[in-house]
């Protein structure tokens, strides 16, 4: 594994820019999570730092940060309110798309708006009885590309698409599998707060219903026939790392209340009087533990994003090979494993250094918990587990054990997405 940093941007740089935002997010944060205020100045805050802007290259008018930075960054900014990660997710997936398709058009189209502080939302995913994706676009003038399309449908966990200047969508045009960029403002555009999961409630992630909203020929994004086999690419594995980043930030947080909390103690279950619950072997056991579980997450995280960051540099540098990919997708499997036992493991022991009292709703301790098992809920870790086992024992690659489920029956699921990978 390299240890070269090929950013533009020094991390003294980035913790200058963004220490002081992180930790107003922070103070905040209870707060929101009591009374379900949704995140508006937390993002507004990430916006004037220019947050949004981390992964554009200097010369195009971005930050010039590096996949490792970027996502120390979104461990720390995870500690801080893991609803904020999140809510960045499709933004920065999006961001990295134009940069993995080394498309210089597209760059040059969407990556100074990025710049500019706009950010993007997704709708992907829809709640129905199958994976279908249902989501039409029409050309409003058939044989005439230049006179545009009309997008009409309806898509649910759509994360970030309530703070967003623009919605990352998937349609089908016939046979064609499209990506499109879309105005949240745009007439037919409504988005709804109707998000009901018991963790990451701050995230925006519910409906996005588009009714007639007309799509100009440049907000076409991505186009390829609905039974056309995935490429390479190694955002199937950025976008399960940001969960795993977010994750890691909740496992330092779960440190940094779990260590206050005891700091500011001076009594301790069966103990009677005044006692030191700091000096307590069996406490600093706990918090021994869940030292050692946040480093632990947050090695695997950064660790896998020094592999992305060798497979990005193999793109740009035109040496990215099979190899380069599947390494990618294997590493974040393999963290994704351990990663997510490991932060809920460590988001119940918080509740061992205090007794009743640490389950106040003053102090929202089981926001951890919760906000942890739900981003444990997007992560098909049991399909991944078959995943490793399968390569490692068969030598199939997860792509490739991908490509021939979609071989077997193109019909059925040729018009399905794989994930938010499949359309950026």
């Amino acid at each position: 594994m390299s240890n070269a940093n090929p950013s533009d941007v020094t991390w003294d740089d980035l913790q200058q820019r963004f220490t002081e935002v992180f930790s107003r997010i922070a103070e905040s944060a209870v707060a929101r999570e009591q009374q379900r205020e949704l995140a508006f100045d937390a993002v507004q805050w990430l916006r004037d730092a220019r947050f949004g802007a981390l992964r554009v290259p200097q010369a195009q008018g971005g930050l010039g940060a590096s996949l490792p930075q970027l996502f120390r960054l979104l461990i720390e900014l995870g500690e801080a309110d893991s609803n904020l990660p999140q809510i960045v997710r499709a933004h920065f997936g999006f961001v990295e798309g134009r940069l993995s398709s080394l498309d210089q058009a597209s760059q040059d189209y969407w990556l100074p708006k990025v710049a500019a502080g706009q950010l993007w939302g997704a709708a992907m995913a829809e709640r129905t009885d199958t994976t279908r994706n249902s989501v039409s676009l029409v050309a409003q003038a058939p044989g005439e590309p230049e006179a545009g399309w009309l997008l009409n449908g309806e898509k649910f966990y759509c994360t970030g698409t309530l703070y967003a200047d623009w919605i990352a969508a998937v349609a089908l045009d016939g046979d064609d599998f499209v990506s499109v960029s879309v105005p949240t403002d745009a007439d037919g555009v409504s988005v709804i707060d109707d998000w009901d999961g018991f963790g990451q409630r701050l995230t925006g992630s519910g409906t996005t219903r588009f009714a007639g909203v007309k799509v100009p020929q440049q907000h076409i994004v991505r186009r390829f026939k609905k039974d056309e086999l995935r490429g390479e690419s190694y955002l199937s594995a950025f976008y399960q790392l940001f969960h795993l980043a977010t994750l890691a930030g909740i496992a330092q947080a779960v440190l940094r209340d779990a260590t206050d909390f005891v700091k500011g103690r001076t009594r301790a279950f069966g103990i009677p009087g005044q006692s030191s619950p700091k000096d307590d072997p069996l406490v600093q056991r706990v918090v021994g533990r869940l030292s050692s579980l946040a480093y632990a997450a947050r090695a695997q995280v950064l660790a896998v994003a020094h592999v992305l960051q060798e497979v990005h540099d193999a793109e740009q540098g035109g040496y990215a090979v099979e190899q380069h990919y599947t390494e990618a997708e294997i590493r974040a499997y393999q963290a994704q494993q351990i990663v997510l036992e490991q932060v809920l493991e460590a988001t119940t022991l918080l509740f061992e250094v205090g007794g009743a009292s640490a389950t106040s709703e003053t102090r929202r301790f089981d926001r951890h918990w919760r906000n942890a098992r739900t981003l444990a809920s997007h992560n098909p870790a049991i399909y991944r587990e078959r995943a490793l086992g399968n390569f490692y024992l068969n030598d199939i690659t997860p792509n490739a054990a991908w490509r021939s489920l979609q071989a077997a029956d193109a019909e059925k699921l040729g018009d399905n997405v794989r994930d938010e990978a499949s359309a950026v």
